[in-house]
C-alpha cells in the first residue's frame, strides 16, 4: 500500500528515517515475501490479502499477517488528529468505563508485551470492545474479530527515535491516533453484516451516530 501521508508527516513523533526503514524495508519486506510465497499457487490471482491470511500457515501466514498488520497500522496514524467523537467515547466508556480507563490499559498492554508483536483495540464476536497482546505476527482476524486501532510495538517501529523507551514511543504515538478511521473499521462491520442489525445489538445504537458524526468531520 502507499503511505497515507508523506514520509516527513510524523515528525517529530515519527522521524522520515524511521519511516525509511519501517515502511520502505521492513514491510516491504514481507509484502515481497508474501508474493515470492504466492507465486504459482492458487492464491496467486488476486486473492485479498485478508483471504490470504485467513488459509495460510507457517512462513506465509508470518509475512502476510504482518503486511495485514502493517496496512492497518498505518492507517491508524494522521498527522491532523482529532479527538475522539461523542459517540465514539460513549461505545468505549460502555466497555472500558472511562475513556481514561481505556487509555491507560491499551497503553499498559503495548508496553508489556513480551517481545516483539502487536496492541490491539478490537470488536470481539459478542460485539464487546476489547483489548488483546498479540506476538509477532498474530492478528485479529483468524479469530473473527474485527480490528479498530493498532499499535506496533516490534523495535523495529521505534527504536531508531526512541532506542529502548517503548512507553515513551506509546505515549506520543497515542496522539497521532486516526479517531475517524478507527469509527470506520465499526462502520464497515456493520455494512459488511450478512443480516441486518438484530434487534438485541447494542452496537447497532451507536452505528448511525458514528457514521453522521465521520461524515460531518470529513
Amino acid at each position: 500500500m502507499d503511505l497515507p501521508f508523506a514520509e516527513d508527516a510524523l515528525e517529530p513523533v515519527i522521524s522520515r528515517e524511521t519511516i525509511q526503514y519501517h515502511y520502505g524495508k521492513h514491510h516491504k519486506g514481507y509484502v515481497d515475501n508474501t508474493n515470492a510465497l504466492i507465486k504459482g499457487t492458487e492464491l496467486d490471482d488476486e486473492v485479498p490479502l485478508v483471504d490470504i491470511v485467513k488459509n495460510s500457515d507457517g512462513v506465509l501466514f508470518n509475512n502476510a499477517a504482518q503486511a495485514y498488520n502493517h496496512n492497518f497500522y498505518w492507517m491508524c496514524l494522521t498527522p491532523d488528529p482529532m479527538p475522539p467523537s461523542p459517540k465514539m467515547v460513549e461505545l468505549i466508556e460502555r466497555d472500558f468505563g472511562s475513556f481514561e480507563s481505556f487509555k491507560e490499559q491499551f497503553l499498559n498492554a503495548a508496553a508489556t508485551l513480551f517481545g516483539s508483536g502487536w496492541a490491539w483495540l478490537e470488536l470481539d464476536v459478542n460485539e464487546k470492545l476489547v483489548i488483546t497482546q498479540r506476538s509477532n505476527g498474530d492478528t485479529p482476524i483468524i479469530y473473527h474479530h474485527t480490528p479498530l486501532l493498532t499499535m506496533d510495538v516490534w523495535e523495529h517501529a521505534y527504536y531508531i527515535d526512541y532506542r529502548n523507551d517503548r512507553k515513551k514511543y506509546l505515549e506520543s504515538l497515542w496522539e497521532l491516533i486516526d479517531w475517524k478511521f478507527v469509527a470506520s473499521n465499526i462502520i464497515e462491520y456493520y455494512h459488511d453484516l450478512t443480516e441486518p442489525c438484530r434487534e438485541n445489538s447494542e452496537l447497532c445504537d451507536y452505528i448511525e451516530m458514528l457514521q453522521h458524526e465521520n461524515e460531518v468531520t470529513t
